[in-house]
């Protein structure tokens, strides 16, 4: 299966519908009128589908087992056709399209079997996914001439003693995202120099500016204490979302004393100076965050 462990959980939807067709008006009003043979069709086709969205990934190798913490399965009746609709939804890492889709089938394949007796000429038509929310589909985009800045903080890198790996991997992740206007920089481990760094960034109009490095507890970790005095507008709850990531993948999340604000219009976010975390912090915090600068413009909230 794919790897989906760096994906986050959120909540997930996913509308699937199915057509059966019958040959005569007689089947349709055995249907409504309960008089099929083998039971009641909706019931029973109801109750199947029911279980095949929930064994999905049973019967469907590439299918990860997930919460289904909600699905329904409804009917509407047209002419010679039944079209079924089937909703499912789940709050976790990947959607639930063939889940809905499993489930609109074997709902339909329910009925053809209870229906095949009395009409020879039954047959199940499209099945196909009519909406989806959640994941990919829902993701914010950004701005492209959002003016990005990412800035090391290590004395061991500023002193060429080692090669930066979290810095340019920051860079790599934004330009995934669309953002080519980045500026980098590598700096010491130092209040002041920080501190004038974040000013003259800020005073050059850039919206989002990521340090890494720095956020430990060794005596040399001062970017959290740097930039605090500078944030006018502190957002505890971006470091709140990406220590929550980090510790369900390794205790030592909780370890960072990471901050996040704003510094009048610049968007500050103080990043761990390991790659594996930096990538972590990415996958946590983006594209989300990039809302934030829509509802600085007056934009509507999520």
């Amino acid at each position: 299966m794919v790897d989906i462990t760096h994906k986050q959980n959120t909540l997930r939807k996913a509308v699937a519908s199915a057509i059966l067709q019958v040959s005569a008006q007689q089947t349709i009003d055995a249907i409504r009128e309960r008089k099929v043979p083998k039971g009641d069709v909706f019931e029973f086709s109801r109750a199947a589908g029911l279980l095949a969205i929930k064994k999905t990934s049973d019967v469907i190798p590439d299918c990860h087992p997930l919460p289904v913490e909600y699905a329904s399965i409804r009917y509407e009746i047209k002419d010679l056709s039944v079209h079924i609709f089937v909703e499912v939804h789940t709050i976790y890492k990947t959607g639930v399209e063939v889940e809905a889709m499993h489930g609109a089938a074997i709902t339909a394949l329910t009925m053809y079997d209870m229906l095949k007796p009395i009409d020879k000429a039954v047959e199940i038509g499209t099945i196909r996914l009519e909406d989806k929310t959640g994941g990919k589909s829902s993701k914010v985009q950004p701005d492209t001439d959002l003016r990005a800045a990412v800035i090391v903080c290590s004395d061991t890198v500023s002193d060429g003693n080692k090669e930066d790996s979290s810095g340019k991997t920051i860079v790599e992740k934004l330009k995934e995202m669309g953002l080519d206007n980045i500026y980098y920089e590598v700096i010491p481990d130092d209040i002041e120099r920080i501190q004038q760094t974040t000013l003259a960034l800020e005073s050059r109009q850039y919206q989002l500016v990521i340090f890494t490095g720095g956020t430990g507890l060794s005596d040399r970790d001062v970017t959290p204490d740097a930039l605090r005095p500078l944030i006018d507008r502190p957002i505890e709850g971006i470091m709140e979302a990406a220590r929550n990531y980090g510790q369900q993948r390794t205790p030592y999340a909780m370890l960072s004393r990471g901050v996040a604000g704003f510094l009048n219009d610049t968007l500050v976010l103080t990043f761990p100076g390991s790659e594996k975390a930096v990538r972590e912090y990415m996958d946590a915090l983006f594209p989300a965050v990039f809302h934030l600068f829509k509802v600085k413009k007056g934009g509507m909230h999520a």
